[in-house]
């Protein structure tokens, strides 16, 4: 009998049935009792698929080449580069817009089932402005030749572009056409105000020393546009740093403002937190919420945004920053006896984790509204929120990242 754990079918072809989708853009086949995630197919069809990874044990990768039997829901890819061992930034270019936002649907679904044992009916809601020319933020990689471009999926190599269709019209014209040093990574915001910011990162290089990478600073007149950004939202101007964390669809902001107001309810005179705060966006729907006689506590961990966020709501007297991670934070003493009524989090791709969720459970809060961009770390909060008595009272999905298969959620826990 062969043993998994020496399998390696890399380069293999074969036809395969695609079964369920699967978070993280591909879908699910088995072959010779091995499950295959794959790249660039849809359910129910019939394909010719290259093994693109394997790494022995139970499952490896592969990419759709060839379709024999094809999906009603299948359509040509808006991007050149949208195939098999290119461009690895968009997960559902041959699918169209509403059989992605039911793909996404599902995920959310299954990891919410599967994780936290709850059974909810989703709808991923589209944002104004259709799934192409979009993407206010954007990194991307440059090639041997000083070419800017995107990774492959999976990979260090970089696929040179001449445009990219999800991108803002125009925002990566200038980026495109110069010639930049080999292996430096380019970080484009085009902000609200409509003026592009493109900062060349420091680029990683090892060292001897035990393989020790260190950071080498770019030239300076790489960078440009200066560092601050102007966006709007929540009926307000905010500046802030152009590279710092901003929702990455022009609509995202006031679209998640507007749930988190509507479901976290603050009573005239309350506390409230925001945590992972940002520079303060569902802060300021708090603030509003509670007055002046009320108290919002926001968290945050870089420092940057909690300067601006504070120069942004100097206006908001019942605003109290802290400058650090959650976890601290929440764990100090002077925080020891604070019983907020509301908890709004909107915490990184690998979610709030046990610690945290732990720590908001302890206070009781009535309602805490959860902003999550990874359904499966939502899904493994929601289970942790469940074992202190708090239940999904309603879940709203956004497809605030067209074309590719991350998908913007938003909870409301009660007790």
């Amino acid at each position: 009998m062969t043993d998994p754990d020496t399998l390696d079918w890399t380069g293999r072809r074969f036809e395969l049935e695609i079964g369920a989708v699967a978070h993280g853009g591909h879908c699910v086949g088995r072959f010779d009792g091995r499950v295959v995630f794959v790249r660039h197919a849809l359910p129910g069809e019939r394909v010719l698929v290259e093994v693109t990874e394997d790494r022995g044990g139970s499952f490896c990768r592969a990419d759709a080449v060839e379709v024999f039997q094809a999906s009603p829901d299948r359509v040509e890819p808006a991007c050149p580069v949208a195939r098999p061992g290119e461009c690895g930034g968009c997960d559902w270019q041959h699918a169209s817009w509403p059989a992605q936002r039911a793909l996404k649907a599902t995920v959310v679904a299954e990891q919410l089932r599967r994780l936290a044992g709850v059974e909810v009916d989703v709808l991923v809601e589209e944002l104004p402005g259709g799934p192409l020319g979009w993407r206010t933020r954007t990194r991307l990689a440059v090639d041997g030749q000083g070419h800017a471009g995107f990774r492959a999926h999976r990979s260090h190599r970089v696929v040179p572009i001449a445009d990219c269709p999800i991108a803002l019209p125009g925002a990566l014209d200038d980026v495109l056409a110069a010639q930049w040093p080999p292996g430096a990574e380019l970080e484009v915001t085009r902000d609200g105000g409509g003026e592009v910011h493109v900062s060349e990162l420091p680029q990683v290089r090892p060292t001897r020393r035990r393989g020790a990478r260190v950071p080498v600073k770019p030239k300076p007149h790489r960078v440009s546009g200066g560092g601050t950004a102007v966006e709007h939202a929540a009926g307000r101007d905010w500046r802030l740093a152009a590279h710092g964390f901003w929702q990455v669809h022009p609509a995202s902001a006031d679209t998640l403002a507007s749930v988190v107001a509507d479901w976290a309810k603050a009573s005239p005179g309350a506390d409230a937190w925001d945590l992972y705060g940002g520079v303060g966006l569902f802060a300021s729907v708090l603030a509003e919420q509670v007055g002046v006689t009320g108290s919002v506590l926001v968290v945050e961990s870089s420092r940057r945004a909690v300067q601006d966020g504070s120069a942004d709501l100097a206006d908001l007297p019942q605003l109290s920053w802290r400058a650090g991670r959650v976890e601290d934070v929440l764990g100090s003493p002077e925080l020891a006896e604070q019983r907020p009524e509301v908890v709004v989090l909107d915490p990184p791709r690998k979610g709030a984790g046990r610690a945290v969720v732990d720590a908001i459970a302890a206070r009781g809060p009535a309602r805490v509204v959860y902003v999550a961009c990874d359904p499966a770390a939502l899904a493994r909060d929601v289970a942790g929120f469940a074992g202190h008595g708090y239940r999904l009272a309603a879940l709203r999905a956004f497809d605030a990242f067209p074309m590719t298969h991350h998908v913007e959620c938003v909870a409301l826990l009660t007790s």
